[in-house]
């Protein structure tokens, strides 16, 4: 069995970034950056002001520092004239500093009296001034390729004069669970059938990771029916199949896509829940990620193999899942030769620790218990006995928007 590092290395390696597109910046969140997006103009356009005051000549607010009004600039409609020896214009945050000024007189520290104003206080020159390009200057890097972008590299690059960006397309991802037992949510569930919870989790997943579900019917445990559902996948990045993925006599799925051409590179993970996963390639070299039919086996590897190859289709800078320091909460026993991924949950320790406490029931099948949890615990193969306080490695679910 392969360690669930080779595993996710062998999955990654002939995936590629796919190709760009371009698309409104409106819509352009969360998508990843294709290209580099430099600033198209300087920020800001031209020295403004930074406060409500008056234009003036810094040395002409020494006292007794009295100033003739000679015009009003309020913010996009500059003034056109200059402001000589003891002149001032009225300006408001953002308005262009005009001719001649070289600070702004905060209007707090100004009497006015008609056309005449008094400085308070006298004023440094460049005093509450932004000037020009003290943000960005045309050419700089706003957002680099490979990003995903939040909405604060949305603002940037509108800032930057960008009306249309070039991102990575969306990786689509057609989904295929098999079984006979299945039945979707809200139909009647026929004797020993159960609820297909595994399409819509996984379909959240997809989209979270920046990917597009493209949910296949489901298919019965049918090795013909399993290869005609696969038949047709043009326009299709990958293939998640949700179950039938290991060797059992029901266990079809390497069988049907073996009359579509299955490449099979592995279908057996040293790691638990989730051994039985197969990745290969199918078709015109359309990659086949399967997973495991158990809920929480399936969503734990989707975490782990899923997400970092959706990373990959979409053009983002791929890494191992984030882990972090936590401490137990309960003692564990010694682990076998598979490594644990253990549901837990997360307190917050007065000396500010966290401490993850597992669940002592791991029952793969129980979806409460992965909805409750807010992290998993990660135990390597033969790790030792461990007592209550011990550091783990964690992976949070909050931050894979699971």
């Amino acid at each position: 069995m392969l360690s669930v590092d080779e595993a996710r290395s062998r999955i990654l390696e002939r995936l590629r970034p796919l190709g760009a597109e371009i698309v409104p910046l409106t819509e352009a969140w969360g998508r990843v950056a294709a290209a580099p997006l430099p600033a198209r103009l300087d920020n800001p356009p031209a020295d403004l002001s930074a406060m409500d005051g008056y234009a003036v000549r810094g040395h002409d607010t020494a006292a007794p520092g009295r100033l003739r009004l000679v015009g009003t600039a309020p913010a996009g409609h500059p003034f056109d004239g200059f402001v000589g020896p003891g002149e001032c214009v009225r300006l408001y945050t953002g308005s262009v500093m005009p001719a001649g000024s070289d600070s702004v007189l905060i209007q707090e520290n100004a009497a006015r009296d008609g056309d005449e104003v008094t400085a308070c206080e006298s004023v440094a020159p460049g005093r509450h001034v932004r000037r020009r390009g003290q943000d960005f200057s045309v050419g700089d890097a706003l957002v680099p390729a490979g990003r995903r972008l939040g909405a604060r590299d949305v603002g940037i690059a509108a800032a930057g004069n960008h009306a249309w960006v070039a991102v990575h397309r969306r990786p689509r991802i057609a989904v295929l669970a098999t079984g006979d037992e299945l039945a979707l949510p809200g139909e009647a569930i026929p004797r020993g059938g159960v609820v297909n919870s595994n399409t819509p989790m996984l379909s959240a997943l997809i989209r979270a990771g920046g990917g597009v579900p493209v949910l296949l019917p489901p298919v019965p445990d049918d090795v013909s029916a399993i290869a005609g559902a696969v038949e047709g996948l043009d326009g299709i990045d990958m293939l998640l199949t949700l179950g039938g993925a290991s060797v059992g006599d029901y266990d079809l799925v390497q069988q049907g896509l073996a009359r579509r051409g299955l490449q099979l590179d592995f279908w057996k993970i040293a790691m638990r829940p989730g051994k039985p996963l197969m990745h290969g390639h199918v078709g015109a070299d359309v990659p086949v990620l399967g997973l495991p039919g158990n809920p929480v086996s399936a969503l734990v590897c989707a975490l782990l193999f899923l997400l970092p190859a959706l990373q990959r289709l979409s053009g983002e800078p791929e890494g191992d899942p984030e882990r972090e320091r936590a401490v137990l909460g309960s003692p564990l026993g010694a682990n076998d030769a598979r490594a644990d991924h253990l549901r837990a949950s997360l307190t917050r320790l007065p000396d500010g620790q966290l401490q993850a406490t597992p669940f002592p029931r791991q029952d793969s099948g129980m979806l409460r218990r992965l909805a409750d949890s807010e992290a998993l615990v990660l135990r390597a193969p033969h790790a030792p006995a461990a007592a209550r306080g011990e550091p783990v490695e964690i992976l949070r679910l909050d931050r894979y928007g699971i």
